[in-house]
């Protein structure tokens, strides 16, 4: 299990949209046949229930191929013949109309498991294209501990409008956390764009206020391409020193990140900075902070779709107060819990949802 639980279940599909049947759909088709042919055998006369051997065959359609489906017709065409089922003599009419039936359904069997086999081959694509634009989290990078969670607003897809990662470079272990215009499968070439940058910028630049500056300045060379007005993306970057021992954080139009210790949460006062890709701060400057960090610390960091969730009347996700409650000693069991319990306060989550959290391992004694 890697570091990052992309989806909480699969890609999130039910089976009524593409997801493969539940047993009981498969068991259905011949649980019907058996139970047609163990009441006309003890039933003493004929019984009027032959109708119900004509909706096996569409009943298949959900969960066989062609063959399955074609066997399970040629049964019960035999079945409407066999005069010990006493099936209360069928006519010309009913073969032909239960004939009929199950010749189309072979037919739409054939149709679709070869729909579903190209669906599978174009979504195994996709999820390899997207997991290669943001690969699963590592353990840990450098001293830091990492786990994340993402759950995107768009349905089946592993990449939206949120991103993360975490790399080491020669000045240290750097993060960065991100909310770009926009969700789903239009916002993941921004995604791309932004993540290439910053896996550059943490090989070449010095200080992380010039990271801030290539992103910046790499949303404005795209926007200059784009259908949209403007391009930007929130985003909030850190930097652990080579001991872990501190960290610097800035916010460009980001929520600020949690500081995790004793179970009690604190917001890191980070001065509020602009989005990245406006172009509003003068040749690149930001304003960093830098925060001591002692053993058993942790950042949270979490994502609009969690800071303005709302429940059914309207009130936001209470974060700095229940999740001291949710902590656990595994990081990533810590972001599933958050999950589970935003779901349940809110319900329906209609905005991507990113956790990342960092546990940075100090070197030497306290």
């Amino acid at each position: 299990m890697p570091a990052i639980p992309w989806r909480r279940n699969g890609d999130g599909r039910s089976w009524l949209r593409g997801a493969p049947p539940p047993p009981w759909v498969r068991v259905l088709p011949v649980a019907l046949l058996l139970f047609v042919c163990v009441a006309t055998l003890a039933s003493p006369k004929p019984l009027d229930i032959g109708f119900l051997l004509g909706a096996i065959p569409p009943m298949a359609v959900l969960s066989y191929g062609p063959a399955a489906t074609a066997t399970l017709g040629v049964l019960v065409i035999a079945l409407q013949n066999i005069q010990a089922f006493h099936l209360d003599h069928p006519g010309n009419t009913d073969l032909l109309t239960i004939t009929f039936v199950a010749v189309l359904s072979v037919f739409v069997a054939y149709v679709r498991s070869h729909r579903d086999a190209q669906l599978d081959l174009e979504r195994t694509a996709a999820h390899v294209a997207q997991r290669a634009v943001v690969p699963p989290l590592p353990k840990k990078v450098g001293p830091v501990r990492c786990a994340g969670l993402y759950e995107a607003a768009e349905r089946g897809t592993l990449v939206g409008g949120d991103f993360f990662d975490v790399r080491e470079g020669p000045s240290g272990v750097r993060a960065v956390m991100g909310d770009v215009q926009g969700h789903g499968l239009s916002a993941v070439s921004t995604v791309a764009s932004l993540l290439g940058t910053f896996r550059e910028a943490v090989l070449d630049q010095p200080d992380l206020r010039s990271v801030a500056a290539r992103l910046d300045r790499r949303l404005i060379v795209d926007s200059r391409d784009s259908r949209h007005a403007e391009l930007f993306a929130t985003a909030v970057l850190l930097e652990f020193a080579p001991d872990a021992r501190t960290v610097r954080i800035i916010a460009c139009g980001s929520p600020p990140p949690l500081l995790l210790h004793d179970r009690k949460a604190t917001e890191v006062q980070v001065p509020p900075g602009t989005p990245l890709g406006l172009g509003l701060s003068p040749s690149g400057v930001y304003k960093e902070i830098s925060c001591p960090l002692r053993r058993g610390d942790r950042l949270f960091m979490a994502s609009d779709g969690i800071w303005e969730a709302r429940d059914s009347t309207g009130a936001f996700y209470p974060l700095v107060d229940r999740l001291p409650a949710l902590v656990d000693g595994d990081p990533a069991a810590t972001t599933a819990q958050v999950w589970a319990d935003l779901v349940s306060h809110c319900g329906t989550i209609r905005d991507d949802v990113t956790m990342l959290v960092l546990t940075p391992e100090p070197g030497g004694d306290e």
